[in-house]
C-alpha cells in the first residue's frame, strides 16, 4: 500500500486509511510501534510488553556491541 507523506503542522505524518485502520484494529488515538527489519520499517499495534522488551535488548546490544560482533562471525 502506498502512503504519501504530508505536513502536519511542523512536523510531517501520514495519514492511514481506514481499511488499513481495520486491519490493524486500531483507531484514532490508538500508538504505534516501529519496528526496523532487514526488509525496511515494520509497523504494528503498540504493545507495552513488546516495547519494554525491545528497550532491554537496545540496550545489550548497546553495552555488548564487540561481543555480539564476535559471536555475528
Amino acid at each position: 500500500m502506498k502512503l504519501k507523506i504530508t505536513t502536519v503542522g511542523n512536523s510531517a505524518g501520514i495519514i492511514l486509511p481506514k481499511e488499513l485502520l481495520a486491519r490493524l484494529r486500531l483507531q484514532k488515538g490508538d500508538e504505534l510501534f516501529a519496528l526496523e527489519t532487514p526488509d525496511g520499517v515494520r509497523l504494528t499495534a503498540f504493545d507495552p510488553t513488546l516495547a519494554e522488551q525491545m528497550k532491554v535488548a537496545e540496550k545489550v546490544m548497546r553495552n555488548r556491541r564487540s561481543l555480539l560482533n564476535k559471536l555475528a562471525q
